[in-house]
């Protein structure tokens, strides 16, 4: 019996696939692993070292915790925890330390007033501009290179109300701000025209110190935010601005009263009687 095994096919497979197995396991012990760094090698040499006779042989690796984890949350909530890594937005890449993103009118009204005496520039944008994606790259780069302006950056798509009550219908928008100079100035300008934003860069950028108290946003503005019933943001006039920005307004002009005129004919009627 013994020789006919040994003449059969099977016996000579399973006599080979046993000097296999010893040749491996003599290289992975020649490597002296341990068992707690590479467990996968462990049961790979255990199953290796089994009398399989003639059997296949069903290799199972270890799976890592993290796999089972990314296994059982779905990808939403990987996204949400940091397992995966969030997808960057264009208007987030290459934002620098003094560019703020504004979150309500509360938030621009008071990162203004708490400027003090630097320049304030307000970029208004949308998800949706081409010129604003187009534009963003190098606004980064002139923040990169006045580390000492402030740069907030108003979302159009997020706060459209905000910006109907500020006049902001063309986009992408900036408005200059200093302390109590106020708004110094205001204009749009794309990637053609980025000579207009460097020149009142420039221009608005020396430093000037000023005692006086911060201005921020006109009375108007701030009237026509506190207004506008889809924003949270109140506001109660002062009597000394609204008066100054009264007096700023054009005075009437004088109504014209026109008085009929007595003929010549009449007037002479008149002295003969």
């Amino acid at each position: 019996m013994a020789e006919v095994l040994g003449k059969t096919n099977l016996f000579t497979a399973c006599n080979h696939s046993q000097k296999k197995n010893q040749e491996i396991s003599r290289k992975i012990s020649g490597f002296c692993l341990k068992e707690s760094t590479f467990p996968y090698l462990k049961m790979k040499y255990q199953a290796l070292r089994s009398d399989f006779k003639g059997q296949r042989v069903v290799f199972l690796e270890k799976k890592s915790v993290i796999d089972r984890r990314l296994r059982q949350v779905p990808i939403k909530g990987q996204m949400q925890t940091g397992l995966i890594g969030k997808t960057q937005k264009w208007w987030e890449k290459g934002v620098q330390p003094n560019m703020k993103e504004v979150k309500s009118a509360q938030d621009l009204v008071a990162s203004l007033l708490n400027a003090g005496d630097k320049l304030v520039i307000v970029d208004f944008f949308s998800p949706a501009c081409g010129g604003c994606k187009a534009l963003h790259p190098k606004i980064c780069q002139l923040a990169e290179m006045n580390t000492d302006v402030q740069f907030l950056q108003v979302n159009y798509e997020e706060h459209k109300s905000m910006c109907y009550s500020l006049n902001v219908h063309v986009l992408p928008f900036f408005r200059f701000y200093r302390r109590a100079q106020g708004r110094l100035c205001s204009f749009s300008c794309t990637n053609a025209t980025i000579k207009k934003f460097k020149d009142a860069l420039a221009k608005h950028k020396p430093d000037r110190c000023s005692l006086a108290p911060t201005k921020g946003l006109d009375e108007k503005e701030l009237v026509a935010l506190a207004a506008n019933k889809d924003l949270s943001f109140n506001y109660t006039p002062n009597p000394v601005q609204a008066a100054e920005e009264k007096e700023k307004l054009p005075l009437p002009l004088p109504v014209a009263s026109f008085e009929p005129k007595e003929s010549a004919e009449e007037t002479l009627v008149g002295a003969a009687r």
